[in-house]
């Protein structure tokens, strides 16, 4: 078990608290919609866009680059919408089911480690997000329930929404 959890990347401190700071479900929709699906989500819901970041890499290959990921803020919540990309480490393309959860805070790495403690796999090695869901450090899950979830330290936001 302890050589399983060394490959896992869990530490021995591995159970100690983590402070999560917000939850950010994120729903990937087919590239290039996910401009559409902001559209509707403002006017179906009022939802309001207060960041957008754009795929830099796909500028090229498209004629509307795609959205790296727009996040509304709903009621008083906040999602995030994003293009789902042809990657396969996308969740969608990797058997997953289009929603990724993020977890913002502080400690990336205790809160990878704590999630594998208690049976999740670890999908990436944490690493600067640019772009991602907040934008700063990310490591990222699989539940053993088959769900992606994101852990993201907070970083700059982009605000320059143009949508």
């Amino acid at each position: 078990m302890a050589q399983q959890d060394a490959q896992n990347g869990v530490s021995e401190n591995a159970t100690a608290a983590v402070s999560v700071l917000a939850v950010k479900p994120q729903l990937l929709v087919e590239a290039p919609k996910a401009n559409d699906a902001v559209s509707f989500y403002k006017a179906a819901f009022g939802a309001e866009e207060v960041a957008r970041a754009l795929n830099p890499k796909r500028k090229a290959d498209h004629e509307l680059p795609l959205i790296l990921y727009a996040e509304l803020k709903l009621a008083g919540s906040i999602i995030i919408v994003a293009d789902l990309v042809d990657d396969s480490a996308s969740p969608v393309k990797a058997g997953g089911n289009g929603v990724v959860l993020c977890l913002e805070t502080e400690d990336v790495q205790g809160a990878v480690a704590k999630a594998v403690s208690a049976g999740a796999v670890v999908e990436d090695e944490v690493a600067e997000g640019e772009g991602a869901c907040c934008g700063g450090r990310v490591g990222k899950v699989k539940d053993p329930y088959g769900f992606v979830w994101l852990f993201c330290s907070p970083g700059k936001k982009s605000v320059d929404v143009e949508a």
